[in-house]
């Protein structure tokens, strides 16, 4: 049984999350907190398996009561975050500080797509609550005690293009691999990266930040160039389109009707696959679902690599596992080695 603390200053969001929650028999909800003095001290007396925390409320809001909790009681936190620029900055920096993902502000607003929405919420719920917190330092993993077995790359050519898949715990992930890549690295990298549309520009951007290499949303028509990462806008889906020979563009699309997800990683890389063909290093990391499997498969079948997250370091061994299941990972890497494997395998 997962324990759960909601923390809202909203009757109606705790109304709401606590019916969702309550529906399901391996959750329980153990205590609700209407702001963040109270959500420090029921961490500490009720001791959650996991908190679902609200950004904006008085006496002290979410992102103040997480410092607290992370440095005194760390547990794993979903932020309830609204679906603006100012909600998608709010929840970065809740995921710079220790929270391990987040759900949409207006679920009631969303009522055409509840089920769906449910079901993610108790999804990530379970999955995340059962886990526990993957410890970081500094915004670094800390090495895992087990390591996976040594493997080898099935292909020989070398890499012209990365194309990542990442949903549940992606942005911190991403922080680690592409904060690591060199500033000269000779091939582009294309992410799909599970996000609302408002959050994957701030998103882009503050990857930038941190980074040597450049990174930005993507944009339809623009030239890929080498030694930059592109990330999916939020809302729909990222391939690519050959303009050259030589030369490949972005190509957005709105198409959303054959993927459950969006960005999604399958459409990213057997849109890579057509165009780059046997050079493609694909990347699946932590993330609910099995998005990425199939575009995987074609990557190895065309001749390229293939990596997936291992467990130890996944906040959620949901896409990693659907591959490595599928038999289509050349290496299972813990987290803080794969931007050394991308870096070597180009």
């Amino acid at each position: 049984m997962v324990k759960v603390l909601i923390v809202d200053d909203s009757a109606f969001m705790r109304n709401t999350l606590s019916s969702m929650i309550a529906s399901d028999p391996d959750l329980e909800v153990i205590g609700i907190a209407r702001d963040g003095i109270e959500a420090i001290d029921k961490v500490a007396s009720l001791q959650p398996d996991i908190v679902t925390m609200d950004v904006e409320m008085p006496r002290m809001d979410g992102i103040e009561a997480l410092k607290h909790i992370m440095s005194k009681n760390p547990v794993p936190v979903l932020m309830v975050s609204s679906l603006t620029t100012e909600g998608a900055e709010a929840t970065l920096d809740a995921l710079d500080l220790g929270a391990v993902d987040f759900i949409p502000k207006n679920l009631s607003d969303l009522s055409i797509n509840i089920v769906k929405i449910k079901k993610v919420l108790l999804d990530k719920l379970k999955n995340i609550g059962s886990k526990g917190l993957v410890k970081y330092k500094n915004n670094v993993l800390i090495q895992p005690l087990k390591m996976p077995k040594p493997s080898e790359y099935t292909s020989h050519r070398k890499t012209g293009i990365v194309a990542i898949g990442s949903s549940t715990g992606g942005p911190k992930a991403l922080q680690t691999i592409i904060s690591n890549i060199p500033r000269e690295f000779p091939v582009p990298i294309l992410i799909a990266q599970h996000m609302p549309p408002s959050f994957t520009g701030p998103f882009a951007e503050r990857l930038n930040q941190i980074s040597a290499v450049y990174v930005k949303e993507a944009e339809d028509g623009e030239p890929i160039e080498k030694g930059t990462v592109y990330i999916a806008p939020g809302g729909g889906h990222m391939g690519v389109r050959r303009i050259k020979l030589t030369k490949s563009a972005i190509a957005l699309s709105q198409n959303t009707s054959k993927y459950i997800y969006k960005p999604s990683a399958d459409h990213l890389m057997l849109s890579v696959t057509e165009s780059f063909s046997g050079k493609v290093l694909g990347v699946i990391l932590t993330g609910l679902g099995n998005d990425g499997t199939q575009g995987m498969k074609e990557i190895k079948n065309k001749g390229g690599r293939t990596i997936a997250e291992s467990e130890e370091s996944c906040v959620v061994y949901g896409m990693p596992k659907s591959v490595v299941e599928a038999g289509v990972a050349d290496k299972i890497v813990k987290l803080d080695e794969i931007a050394g494997e991308i870096v070597n395998a180009v």
